[in-house]
């Protein structure tokens, strides 16, 4: 039995080719839901839906978001009706009142669809609003997504993080915005100041997260503050990391990141920005997985490969060095 830690990219491209090295039946998934927005009324599940899309065969590899060929017919009215009306395409915060009121799970990022910053697909938006449908009947988060994941065939089991609402909030020297602003409708671009993980505090880890966790666990290459940080926020799952075997693999060679925001966030929320801070950032890890040209002295048991994942090959290599170091912990 194999837990694997999920957000952004880093982990789904692990798990594309890991199904000869963990056993899709015994192995489960639990994804990050830090990134979470409403969006005209939808509840978008950014990091569970990679996952989703993935093993259900369905995902758009291009860009590691969405569902492949996916039309756009509704996205492309919002943005057209936004634009013809002067409304513009810029995201729209719910008032402070409305942020709060209503649905719990989608508490602290609530956007207008006005104008639909995030470009969501046709097929994609039959999941959010199938999701949506299902909360508002009375399913929680994780009841949903395992309804969704038997729909998609999925073989692993698959987990939000919480059923409560955490929100990812980066403050920048413009203001404090919701990661999918930051990253999705300014480019990442804003200096980022500090990050906070809002509702944290409140919110706990589901029961089934738990018991995911009492088995060896393998923290992708992922983002260790934005895909990691709120699991790590919630009370428990640190503590329940410090109890079991387990393995990361660096999303960074020495000091350079494969992809995305993560030096900026690691230096914002305090740590250097290389494979040295990563290890800082997880005292609960056992062992790491690092690049053949990573030369990073760490104190705990390194394997070494190359860790570029650019297909499914690849991710099998890097699969089976998450497992020998799994082995040499056990």
């Amino acid at each position: 039995m194999v837990t694997l830690l999920s957000g952004g990219t880093g982990t789904p491209k692990l798990l594309s080719g890991a199904d000869a090295v963990f056993e899709p039946t015994e192995t489960t998934v639990v994804g990050n839901t830090g990134d979470d927005v409403e969006l005209g009324g939808h509840l978008v599940c950014p990091d569970v839906d990679t996952v989703l899309y993935l093993r259900g065969g369905r995902l758009d590899r291009d860009t590691w978001w969405g569902i492949a060929d996916d039309s756009a017919t509704t996205h492309g009215e919002l943005v057209d009706i936004a634009e013809s009306a002067g409304l513009g395409t810029e995201p729209r915060y719910l008032d402070d009142e409305r942020q709060i009121s209503g649905r719990e799970i989608a508490r602290w990022r609530r956007f207008s669809g006005v104008g639909e910053f995030m470009l969501i697909g046709d097929a994609d938006r039959a999941v959010h609003v199938t999701r949506t449908s299902l909360l508002d009947e009375g399913a929680t988060l994780t009841e949903a997504t395992r309804t969704l994941a038997d729909a998609f065939d999925l073989t692993l089991d698959l987990l939000p993080m919480s059923d409560d609402p955490v929100a990812t909030i980066v403050h920048t020297e413009s203001g404090p915005m919701h990661f999918q602003e930051f990253w999705v409708a300014r480019g990442g671009e804003p200096a980022i100041e500090s990050v906070e993980f809002r509702g944290s505090d409140e919110a706990t880890a589901t029961d089934a997260v738990l018991d995911a966790l009492a088995d060896a666990v393998v923290v992708g290459p992922s983002n260790p503050i934005t895909s990691l940080g709120p699991m790590l926020a919630l009370d428990g799952i640190a503590d329940a990391l410090a109890e079991t075997p387990v393995v990361a693999v660096s999303p960074f060679v020495e000091d350079t990141v494969f992809s995305g925001p993560a030096d900026d966030l690691m230096e914002a929320a305090g740590y250097e920005a290389s494979t040295a801070g990563v290890a800082e950032a997880y005292p609960f890890a056992d062992a790491f997985v690092l690049d053949d040209a990573d030369g990073t002295d760490l104190s705990r048991p390194v394997v070494r490969t190359d860790t570029r994942m650019d297909d499914e090959g690849d991710a099998e290599r890097v699969a089976r060095a998450a497992r020998e170091a799994l082995e040499a912990i056990s």
